[in-house]
């Protein structure tokens, strides 16, 4: 039973992987303060939390309680790797089952607020509304967390005020648009959200004063009135070591490679490629005769257990040949992505540039291939390639879905991978990390803005 003197969190992540992971990670975080944390999900959604969780022993942390909460069925179309907005509109009907949880949610926050001095709700922005009933439990208070970075947040209010002349204005002004970054039902829900969030006590964020500091201090200057934290990254930057027989494949495959040898290819789990780029893929990476694993696998859908997924075909006899000449190996299911980038022989990420992948790839000291899809994706990648300079260009940001050559794509490999720009892009990424870490470590700026977003809960009054 919980003491009458403690502060208790209430973890509420959005229904996609890269939400469920970032908060399940900030679970661990907080925990290490002796403060519990309930992570609260639907039960398909913590299954599928649990099952794909890297980095960290889950069961190692008895502070961390876990709530699935039963939903009403809902159907999810499958992908559609020929649509014109790569936004996973097919996850679309898993988000609005979201509101399903408003109800458990609300009878658990009143049932620890029964023996807590105080109920700390963290939620993601895309849950503002199934969290709202929290203002009716006197000790309860919420957090907004927002699942992308500061130059993302600044570039957005940048364009509501209408562009106007900035410091930063040679970087901005090259900014792609937003129009085809997210599909109209998504604006919908998101503007749903809208008015729940006015009795928030304040943001969090997963980044690092260390990579942006600068836009987080403009986003401040927008936004005065707002307490925010900036205590990325969330995700451990050193990876324990697991006993060889939990060692995924391709780590295995890793062991044997020369050190910043391979590229590692993967677009996330939202990302829905059509057979001709994947033609187009395995073609370049090939032909770039350099070492690589390729994660290949489709966009997630609503449930990820249902069996019916669509394997995506090859060319003649490709998987064999690649594996015969030791150039390279394809990932077919889940892999483990933050042990393949802290691996020594990685060297380089081709990636769509989710803020998941874009933070564990700088945490590793990994150089991006960018290759934005939706979302925030395409200003992250002008963060990496223009801001941070850590990296090259694969695809600029088009809202199309224009095929990318599989010669662009070897050319870009061989960039990246083997040539003078890219061992020079790779020393910026190895120093990003050495900062990196120095944030999160004792008396760091990450680890500071944690400490005191521990202070502001745990308060007195």
């Amino acid at each position: 039973m919980a003491k009458d003197t403690q502060v208790t969190v209430v973890m509420v992540p959005f229904l996609a992987q890269g939400h469920l992971g970032q908060l399940l990670h900030l679970s661990r975080l907080i925990s290490s303060y002796d403060i519990p944390v309930h992570y609260v999900s639907t039960t398909t959604h913590i299954r599928q939390a649990s099952s794909r969780h890297q980095g960290w022993d889950l069961l190692a942390h008895d502070n961390i309680h876990v709530h699935e909460f039963p939903i009403p069925g809902f159907h999810c179309p499958a992908p559609d790797p020929n649509a014109k907005i790569k936004y996973p509109t097919q996850l679309q009907p898993a988000f609005d089952a979201s509101v399903h949880l408003r109800e458990p949610l609300f009878e658990l926050v009143t049932s620890l607020s029964a023996t807590a001095r105080r109920v700390v709700i963290i939620h993601d922005y895309l849950m503002a509304s199934v969290v709202q009933d929290f203002v009716s439990v006197p000790n309860a208070e919420s957090y907004i967390f927002q699942s992308t970075n500061a130059f993302f947040f600044y570039s957005f209010y940048w364009d509501l005020m209408g562009r106007p002349t900035a410091a930063d204005s040679d970087i901005l002004q090259q900014l792609p648009s937003l129009q085809g970054c997210l599909s109209p039902e998504s604006i919908a829900f998101g503007e749903k959200q809208q008015i729940h969030l006015k009795n928030s006590s304040g943001e969090l964020y997963n980044t690092s004063r260390a990579i942006e500091g600068h836009y987080f201090d403009l986003l401040h200057q927008l936004q005065v009135d707002k307490k925010q934290w900036a205590i990325g990254p969330f995700n451990p930057v050193d990876i324990f070591e697991k006993p060889d027989h939990q060692r995924h494949g391709c780590l295995k495959w890793l062991d044997n490679q020369a050190s910043n040898s391979v590229i590692y290819v993967s677009f996330g789990t939202t990302t829905c490629l059509s057979d001709e780029q994947i033609q187009a893929i395995a073609v370049g990476l090939e032909n770039s005769g350099q070492k690589f694993i390729w994660v290949l696998r489709d966009a997630d859908k609503g449930d990820i257990f249902t069996r019916d997924v669509r394997k995506s075909d090859l060319p003649m006899g490709y998987e064999d040949r690649i594996l015969e000449a030791r150039q390279g190996m394809i990932v077919r299911g889940w892999a483990p992505q933050l042990e393949i980038l802290a691996h020594a022989s990685t060297g380089g990420f081709m990636s769509h540039c989710g803020w998941n992948s874009c933070l564990e790839s700088m945490s590793m000291g990994v150089p991006i291939a960018t290759w934005p899809m939706h979302s925030d994706q395409p200003r992250n990648a002008v963060l990496i390639t223009k801001v941070l300079k850590l990296g090259i260009v694969v695809k600029d940001w088009t809202p199309g879905n224009d095929l990318v050559e599989s010669l662009h794509i070897e050319n870009a490999v061989k960039k990246l991978i083997a040539s003078k720009e890219g061992d020079e892009i790779r020393k910026r990424a190895v120093a990003l990390r050495i900062d990196i870490k120095k944030s999160v470590a004792k008396g760091g700026v990450s680890r500071l803005e944690l400490d005191s977003f521990i202070d502001h809960i745990t308060r007195s009054n």
